[in-house]
């Protein structure tokens, strides 16, 4: 049985270390804040100008003035800090963010991403993403494998305008982890009930089967 979109942010903040400064993007990335270890000491930043966010507030925690850069109320831990956006970004400018996790329309086989732009839609702009994947070499991509129309977005070569190149090292989406490299998607964990021929045919880029391959822990 495929991942919902809790698992996928689950699995990813198994990738989390004590000590590290994270930023976790709009969509399925922002879920990684609710399944910290309980013990490590991580702290997230967000672009617009925030460092140490806790998990989403309860009903009776919500203050509509603290938000993340997806514009989600968020808590804040204690110890934690506002400042300008100029100076967030040049926290992620000058590599002090240890990890990225981030969405994704499209990844390819290269470690490509498209993020931000579908040609002819309007968006309001490129949000942090470009600064993110051009400063951090640690990144993981959280998404669905397929778009609404059931095509891969695990590719030979993105389509869309990109965000960044050679950038992404991991992805994990609701039918498996993936390492690229070697131009190539290494499939290193399935998805509990997931068959292998899904993946084949859910995988538009070069796909490698692990000889090592296990079940995702969740």
């Amino acid at each position: 049985m495929a991942l919902d979109k809790f698992e996928i942010a689950k699995r990813i903040a198994k990738e989390l270390r004590d000590g590290y400064y994270v930023n976790l993007g709009i969509g399925i990335p922002t879920l990684v804040a609710n399944y910290i270890p309980e013990g490590m000491n991580v702290t997230l930043q967000s672009e617009n100008g925030l460092l140490g966010m806790g998990p989403f507030p309860r009903d009776e925690e919500v203050d509509a003035d603290l938000i993340n850069a997806g514009k989600q109320t968020v808590t804040m831990l204690k110890g934690s800090s506002l400042f300008s956006s100029a100076d967030s970004f040049a926290m992620i400018r000058g590599s002090h963010v240890n990890l990225t996790v981030l969405g994704a329309m499209e990844v390819d086989e290269n470690g490509d991403i498209a993020n931000w732009k579908i040609p002819g839609k309007m968006v309001k702009g490129m949000g942090g993403a470009m600064d993110l994947v051009a400063a951090t070499d640690n990144i993981i991509v959280a998404m669905m494998q397929t778009n609404p129309k059931g095509q891969s977005k695990l590719l030979p070569k993105c389509t869309l305008p990109l965000t960044g190149k050679n950038c992404i090292t991991r992805v994990v989406t609701e039918l498996g982890f993936y390492e690229i490299k070697d131009g190539a998607f290494h499939l290193l964990e399935i998805a509990p009930g997931v068959t292998i021929e899904e993946i084949k045919e859910k995988t538009a880029g070069k796909l490698v089967i692990s000889p090592n391959l296990k079940e995702m822990v969740i």
